[in-house]
């Protein structure tokens, strides 16, 4: 027999569900809004969100700033600083050198390990003047991941969601009932058609930018990197093993989506969903094509994308 599982939600998060097959922008949570009971299966709906961990097992300091490597088991490492610089970067290097900022102060921010097993180098810099930058910290780190999928389902800065998320919410629901590849058709069509390019962030936006997954669910609008990390965050959500790829189309700077599946691997062949197989999931030309036979053959073009990072 299935248990059943009272869950809290507001108002607009059931409207959410509710309202999943009707195009244009969706408002979430409004302050001050009436929150309501549902009562949802739980064989059915998922709200877990793996939750990242600095349990100080292992941990390296320098410069003021700290690395918690306890789990990089699961795919990821943990950095904080605690001086007084406006300005810290962190890299990470196996074969390619990740850069990132660290925008916390005395809080751990989380770091994906996207290489595989091995030796990693991890690098803390603080700002000195202009583009110029000091090492505070240096340390080579020793990985052997669980598997190769541990780091495309934890949370990071790029990819950022909690249990608390509303991309979490509505990606339950979203999944309820289906296998594998009805949760990535569900979500991915829920992503194209309900939020929309806005051209007027993608002509203004500065570098450093990370996406807030919630705020583009609520907004209904945002840019290549806003697309791909909601859906990216669904998917996690709903344990699918997902990565966010920065590269090239083109001449131009893009994010996009594989998945993996049980049975089929990484999905990253055609574009559109033909009951067996998905590929290159781009939600952005895909939404501003209008899913058009020309987009989808653009998208579903390997040779049109050049993959840089994957996150």
């Amino acid at each position: 027999m299935r248990k059943s599982k009272k869950l809290k939600f507001s108002a607009a998060a059931l409207t959410v569900a509710m309202t999943m097959v009707m195009a244009g922008p969706i408002a979430l949570a409004q302050s001050g809004e009436q929150s309501v009971v549902a009562t949802i299966d739980e064989e059915d709906v998922s709200l877990a969100a793996r939750v990242p961990d600095a349990s100080g097992a292992v941990t390296f300091s320098g410069g003021g700033a700290t690395i918690d490597a306890s789990n990089t088991n699961n795919g990821y490492l943990m950095v904080k600083y605690s001086g007084g610089n406006q300005r810290i970067k962190v890299q990470i290097t196996k074969n390619t050198t990740y850069t990132y900022d660290l925008n916390a102060r005395d809080a751990y921010e989380v770091y994906p390990i996207t290489e595989g097993s091995g030796t990693y180098s991890v690098k803390v810099f603080e700002n000195v003047s202009g583009n110029q930058y000091a090492q505070l910290m240096s340390q080579t780190i020793s990985v052997s991941l669980v598997n190769e999928f541990a780091p495309f389902l934890y949370p990071n800065q790029y990819v950022n969601f909690n249990s608390g998320s509303q991309a979490v919410a509505v990606g339950a629901q979203l999944a309820a009932g289906k296998d594998q590849l009805g949760i990535v058709k569900a979500v991915y069509d829920y992503v194209i058609g309900h939020v929309t390019y806005d051209y007027g962030k993608a002509q203004s936006v500065q570098s450093g930018y990370l996406p807030n997954v919630d705020s583009t669910l609520a907004s209904g609008t945002g840019i290549c990197f806003d697309y791909a990390a909601l859906m990216t965050s669904m998917l996690r959500s709903q344990d699918i093993p997902t990565k966010l790829v920065i590269g090239y189309t083109g001449n131009l700077y893009h994010a996009w989506v594989s998945v993996y599946i049980e049975g089929e691997g990484w999905i990253d062949s055609v574009i559109h969903f033909d009951g067996h197989k998905w590929s290159y999931m781009d939600p952005t030309f895909m939404s501003t094509g209008g899913s058009s036979e020309s987009a989808k053959q653009y998208v579903g073009n390997g040779s049109n994308y050049q993959e840089k990072y994957s996150y």
